[in-house]
């Protein structure tokens, strides 16, 4: 069911976003959250990117909860791929939060697609968008190297993340925000930490990184 998002102010998303953020939020970053939630609440009543029960704490529960995952990230990390991307969390806001990061935001569905290419224009974002899904081979496009593979609200097959595992450094991490439910994970993947997301009893960030015997690549 579509949702029409609240008409907040700049003032107020700021206010708001300051106070649940986990981590620091530079004005560039601001900006371009503010500008990616303007988009969203345009495109929402069509698209559904974002269903009625988050309505009323979007800011908190979707931006604040994209932020959490942003100490999880190598230093010196220069790539990351966010896959299933929908409505752009985390991908969207990690791109946001790190300037340095070359961010891909891969998303099968094509007006979803749409939407982020629209929200990357409109804030201003050097994002690349991927019209595609991830399965062996991988499509165009994809880096060849990946320091962060990140996923949210998505149920990936372990065949997907074994594809992605391929190309991802030494030291690389795969972040899933996930609930309940443990993250299925391929062999190449092993289980390496978990970061609880304040404020939820259930949701957090489960890390996986490459096992002793991937490492070498």
């Amino acid at each position: 069911m579509a949702a029409a998002l609240p008409d907040l102010p700049v003032d107020e998303f700021q206010r708001r976003l300051e106070a649940a953020s986990p981590v620091p939020v530079a004005p560039a970053a601001l900006a371009a959250l503010f500008a990616h939630y303007r988009e969203l609440r345009r495109w929402n009543p069509s698209l559904s990117l974002v269903g009625p029960a988050a309505a009323a704490d979007i800011v908190e529960r979707h931006y604040a909860e994209s932020l959490a995952g942003v100490p999880l990230v190598p230093p010196g990390a220069r790539t990351l791929v966010d896959v299933g991307s929908g409505a752009g969390f985390p991908g969207f806001v990690l791109a946001a939060a790190l300037p340095g990061v070359e961010v891909t935001l891969v998303e099968p569905r094509q007006r979803r697609w749409s939407f982020l290419l629209a929200a990357c224009r409109r804030a201003a974002l050097p994002c690349r968008c991927l019209d595609a899904r991830v399965e062996r081979p991988l499509a165009p496009g994809l880096p060849e190297s990946i320091d962060v593979i990140t996923t949210r609200a998505l149920k990936l097959p372990p065949e997907a993340l074994a594809a992605l595992a391929d190309r991802l450094t030494p030291g690389g991490r795969v972040l899933v925000w996930a609930g309940e439910a443990e993250p299925e994970a391929p062999p190449e993947l092993v289980r390496s930490g978990e970061t609880a997301i304040a404020g939820s009893r259930h949701r957090r960030i489960v890390e996986l990184t490459l096992a002793a015997g991937n490492q070498s690549q």
